[in-house]
């Protein structure tokens, strides 16, 4: 007998027929040839039967890095240099000054105490810089301080005077004429005062007298809008519309003029007492807008300026203003 050859087994494979041959032979289009095709030609990109996995991968892959070559890049917003270096606040202290919570107590801003609270509390600012150490020390003769936002006057220097004004009094400092004036209201002063706004000579009432020459500015600017308030007596009966007209506005030989309020106080027989507040500070202004609706002025006084009132002050007297009033005028000065 003939050897046989050797059956296939686990670990030997039976003879490969031919895939071009005849007979019982794999088919292009058979069994065989889709699995071959499957595996073989997915791998290879050359069968039949099956679906090319890896080489249409690697085709998509290609496609969508040709697509993205065409496509422009999204502007990119310009880069930004560096950041700026935030510089420490400029240096409040002076070696040689007071102490602030000694300055704020003297100023009346509280008692020690409680100004040292303030101060930790960042509510205290000197020369627009945000104290919070107990230790500084400052110049009240030269620096300025706030606290809460409202400046309080620290320089013993500055002087506030409220003065009523009698009628027949010139509102200056000095007279060539030798008439009484301001100056002879207040006596002898070593600081140079200067007088805020005027009133002419048959006007009566508040004026305030000062060296200092940023608050004189503000107070007298129409700009900063700090309002005046006077009593006018005139001769009755006043028309309903006055007021109205008033605060419509008068047009006078220097321009139209228009008051912040009008209203009538009293009125008899013959006689009315109406109040005029406005912020101009024109020449005669109030005597000249009642005038040119018809009603001249009888008596004029001036009886508060901002938030600072006349009150019970007698014609020809004078007194310093507190601090609590030094510091509300400052407020709507806007210092």
């Amino acid at each position: 007998m003939s050897p046989q050859g050797p059956r296939g087994g686990r670990g030997q494979g039976r003879p490969q027929r031919p895939a071009t041959g005849r007979g019982k032979g794999p088919q292009p289009g058979g069994k065989a040839g889709g699995k071959a095709g499957g595996k073989t030609g997915g791998k290879t990109g050359g069968a039949q039967g099956g679906k090319p996995r890896t080489g249409g991968a690697v085709n998509r892959r290609g496609a969508a890095q040709r697509m993205t070559d065409r496509i422009a890049p999204a502007p990119q917003p310009p880069r930004r240099g560096p950041a700026p270096v935030r510089r420490p606040g400029a240096d409040v202290h002076d070696p040689e000054g007071v102490r602030l919570q000694k300055v704020l107590a003297q100023a009346g801003a509280g008692s020690r105490r409680a100004c040292e609270e303030m101060i930790a509390a960042g509510r205290v600012t000197v020369d627009g810089e945000v104290v919070t150490e107990l230790g500084v020390r400052i110049d009240p003769a030269r620096q300025v301080v706030h606290v809460d936002g409202m400046r309080f006057s620290i320089d013993d220097e500055l002087v506030y005077i409220m003065v009523n004004k009698p009628k027949g009094v010139v509102s200056t400092m000095y007279d060539e004429q030798d008439r009484l004036n301001l100056a002879d209201m207040v006596g002898p002063r070593e600081q140079r005062l200067f007088h805020v706004g005027r009133l002419d000579l048959d006007t009566e009432g508040l004026i305030l007298l000062t060296n200092d020459g940023a608050l004189t500015h503000r107070l007298q600017h129409p700009s900063f809008g700090v309002q005046k308030t006077y009593l006018a007596e005139v001769r009755g009966p006043v028309k309903r519309d006055l007021g109205r007209n008033l605060r419509a506005g008068v047009e006078l030989e220097d321009g139209p003029v228009s008051v912040d309020s009008f209203k009538l106080v009293d009125s008899k027989p013959g006689y009315a007492l109406v109040e005029v507040v406005l912020h101009e500070g024109r020449k005669h202004v109030v005597r000249r807008l009642l005038e040119a609706e018809g009603y001249p002025v009888l008596k004029l006084v001036r009886v508060q300026m901002g938030p600072i009132v006349l009150g019970d002050l007698k014609p020809g007297k004078n007194r310093r203003l507190t601090r609590g009033e030094v510091q509300q005028l400052m407020s709507v000065a806007g210092l």
